[in-house]
């Protein structure tokens, strides 16, 4: 309305009278020019249409003022201006306007910030491809470089068709073959080994960064809280980084990931009470030279066999060569690595017993835990010590040296007779309260003083012996219990949830002060664990582990992805013979590697204990 009140600026007050006639035709719509006729002819008799009068009263009071029959009682320009109808259409207009260009303005600012927000990502993208793409190039120079890799280690990178790889005029890059017998398995994966390669890259920049500042070594011998490092040489080769740098551990386990993908079957053991419904293994280990092995779980017997009577063509049942029975069921047993007959063992009742296994006697008993016990462990830097976790959020550590009382009992023997037998008591030496139920422990084979435990609260505690009212660390990632904990050196440590993962600590970046949530370097994902402990072992950077899915996994430790893995065959419990169902509950319930042959014992819910062997 701006423009109208403008316009009237032109006008003189004797033509304010047609004024008002063209003003009225901007107002009604007149459909024809009879009608037009006919309300001109009206409106010069001051006659308005009804229409136009009920809907625009202020409107049509304007154009009865312009309409005045006495020309001198009609408004001038400056009264017209003045008025009160046309101050209320400025101020409407003005008011629109600004309610416009103040929404306008905010939709732009809106929109801009949109494009800037998307703009900083694409670079942020932009940058993170740049440096991806520099690492590869780099990488695939240095790989070139080096003329001693074997050709099944580079079969992988084969399929990451780069066009700097594949154009390479070397001859290593002309030697590489374009395809290799597992390219299904490898591909499946990619997107996983790509993240994993892409980690461990830009990890390996941030310690060089940080080596800049203080060595690792230095840092190291700072803390007081490291006592694991007392018995680990820097000379250590197995410390010394390859020619590939940083991705050494990488390619090694690319290189594991190419040349292993199953299991195969080297000996079986079946027991006489397979068809038991309470015959889970809940756990193996093996003697000090790995002749024997250890089993023991929920039939309250802990079975020795000899593993060189094993046969994978064998159908028969393998009896123990040594049988203990135990008054409640078992949840963990472990042998000592350096007194070759002490067999440990914990149960449902709280107690700890110490067993002679050459001649299936119990020797002493530990029955200071109040519940359930799940776990113990022999140290390996001091064989009379061990330790045991347990459900009273304790656990309680023991020296085979300390006596407390004899305690006579009376058993009975195979002819029914009752016979007196003398146990020994004995003292806990130590006691470390956790903040929830224990459910493992474990002694570093590389200190003495170094000791870790996995928790129901989803954290794994490391402790120093010599200081143990505070943890030495705090491991904390694990989305339900830590089941199990294990070291794979001096400063790595593996653990298990029934989160379905495994995770793999990096004990350099831990401190007493602070849970270590980014210490874990990497997730180890593909098998499957909610409810049941499923046994975890190491060796040589090798991790296996059981699934609820009734298979042995392994993985490698610089790799997120199982490398090779194995399923049991389901036992129907009626016939006692394998079927084809795969919904049966049965589930691999316990492993361990057996070092001296590179071989893994397995078993599972149903009592069958597998000798497998990765190919």
């Amino acid at each position: 309305m701006m423009e109208l009140a403008l316009f009237l600026q032109m006008f003189i007050a004797s033509e304010f009278f047609s004024l008002s006639e063209w003003f009225s035709q901007l107002l009604c719509n007149i459909e024809s020019l009879e009608a037009h006729s006919s309300v001109m002819f009206d409106m010069r008799h001051r006659i308005l249409p009804p229409k136009f009068l009920s809907q625009n009263a202020k409107e049509a009071g304007f154009c009865l003022w312009l309409l005045h029959p006495e020309p001198s009682s009609r408004p001038n320009t400056r009264m017209i201006l003045e008025s009160e109808f046309i101050r209320e259409l400025e101020e409407s207009s003005s008011g629109d306007n600004v309610i416009v260009t103040e929404g306008d303005v905010a939709d732009t600012e809106e929109l801009l910030n949109f494009l800037i927000s998307v703009e900083e990502e694409k670079k942020k993208h932009e940058t993170k491809l740049t440096e991806e793409l520099n690492f590869l190039n780099e990488d695939i120079k240095e790989v070139e470089r080096n003329h001693t890799y074997e050709t099944d280690s580079v079969f992988p990178l084969a399929q990451l068709s780069y066009r700097n790889f594949q154009n390479s005029s070397t001859d290593i890059g002309r030697s590489i073959p374009r395809s290799f017998p597992d390219e299904a398995r490898f591909m499946s994966t990619i997107s996983q080994l790509e993240n994993s390669y892409f980690s461990m890259r830009f990890q390996g920049l941030l310690k060089e960064a940080a080596t800049v500042k203080t060595s690792d070594k230095t840092v190291m011998e700072s803390r007081w809280r490291l006592p694991h490092l007392e018995n680990v040489s820097s000379n250590d080769p197995k410390r010394i980084q390859g020619s590939i740098g940083c991705l050494g551990p990488f390619f090694d386990g690319l290189c594991k990931f190419a040349r292993y993908s199953k299991f195969e079957e080297r000996g079986t053991l079946r027991n006489s009470d397979l068809l038991s419904s309470a015959n889970v293994i809940c756990a193996l280990s093996f003697d000090r030279d790995e002749d024997y092995i250890a089993a023991g779980g929920i039939s309250k017997k802990i079975k020795i066999f000899d593993l060189n009577a094993t046969s994978s063509d064998s159908i028969d049942i393998q009896y123990p060569v040594v049988e203990m029975s135990n008054k409640s069921k078992l949840s963990c047993v472990c042998w000592n690595s350096y007194i070759k007959n002490h067999l440990a063992s914990t149960d449902y009742d709280g107690v700890v017993q110490m067993w002679d296994a050459g001649t299936g006697q119990p020797l002493s008993q530990y029955m200071e835990h109040q519940k359930r016990t799940w776990s113990v462990h022999f140290s390996v830097s001091d064989p009379k010590m061990f330790a045991s976790g347990s459900d009273d959020c304790s656990v309680k550590l023991w020296n085979i040296s300390e006596v407390w009382f004899f305690l006579c009992i009376l058993i009975t023997n195979y002819n029914n007779c009752l016979v007196t037998m003398l146990l020994l008591q004995r003292n806990s030496i130590g006691t470390i309260l956790s903040p929830a139920n224990v459910c493992c422990v474990q002694f570093s084979e590389y200190s003495s003083n170094l000791l870790f435990f996995g928790s129901a609260d989803y954290k794994v505690y490391g402790y120093d012996l010599r200081h143990t009212k505070i943890p030495w660390c705090t491991l904390s990632g694990h989305g339900k219990a830590v089941s199990y904990v294990k070291f794979i050196d001096a400063q790595t440590v593996v653990s298990a949830s029934t989160d379905n993962t495994l995770k793999l600590w990096d004990l350099k970046k831990t401190s007493s002060a602070e849970l270590a949530s980014d210490s874990c370097d990497l997730t180890f994902r593909g098998h499957s664990n909610e409810k049941n402990f499923v046994g975890l072992s190491v060796l040589d950077g090798y991790i296996a582990c059981g699934s609820e899915s009734n298979e042995v996994y392994c993985y490698h430790k610089s790799l997120p992805v199982p490398i090779a893995s194995h399923k049991f065959e389901s036992i129907d419990p009626i016939s006692g013979h394998s079927n084809s169902c795969d919904n049966t509950g049965q589930f691999v319930s316990s492993v361990c590697w057996r070092k001296k042959s590179n071989m893994l014992v397995a078993a599972n819910s149903v009592g069958i204990v597998k000798l497998l062997q990765m190919v």
